[in-house]
């Protein structure tokens, strides 16, 4: 009973934050309905969500979301001196980035963090779930992006949600 109540307690107040910081406001009226969102919303989507989410390592999720954080601010940074730097310095590129991951969480999380950092995008998922192709707008190395992501994304990705 307790798990129908609250089938995913950590994402409640996640999203009741996410809310308040949407509308920029922390009355009472606001708080009420973030908390009643971030409660309904993971009641009634329960059952689109094929198993229940174990975080392992909640350090390195803090973490993860930590690098997250801060490569979307630098990226952020770096594509608008790409755009206003002109079109000689743009190199886009198709890379094909290998999964060790292997669940369907741990693949969406790594397409969405690459989704959320300018200047790369999720542009495909092989059929098999091998690989994911990632759009790149400056990529001088592919090799380069591919370590890169693995490393900083997909790497704690796995260490949190798919340990061996």
């Amino acid at each position: 009973m307790k798990l129908r109540l609250l089938p995913h307690p950590i994402l409640t107040p996640v999203l009741a934050i996410i809310w308040l910081l949407l509308v920029n406001s922390l009355s009472p009226g606001q708080v009420l309905l973030g908390l009643l969102l971030g409660w309904a919303i993971p009641v009634f989507t329960l059952r689109f969500w094929p198993e229940r989410v174990r975080i392992h390592k909640p350090l390195t999720l803090m973490r993860f979301f930590a690098v997250v954080m801060y490569d979307i601010l630098i990226a952020n940074l770096a594509v608008a001196a790409l755009i206003l730097g002109g079109p000689k310095y743009v190199k886009p590129a198709f890379v094909r980035v290998p999964l060790a991951l292997r669940t369907d969480l741990g693949i969406s999380l790594l397409a969405n963090t690459v989704s959320l950092t300018p200047g790369t995008v999720s542009a495909w998922l092989s059929p098999d779930r091998s690989h994911l192709v990632v759009h790149g707008l400056k990529v001088k190395d592919p090799d380069a992006l591919i370590a890169e992501i693995k490393r900083r994304y997909e790497a704690p990705i796995k260490e949190v949600f798919e340990p061996c």
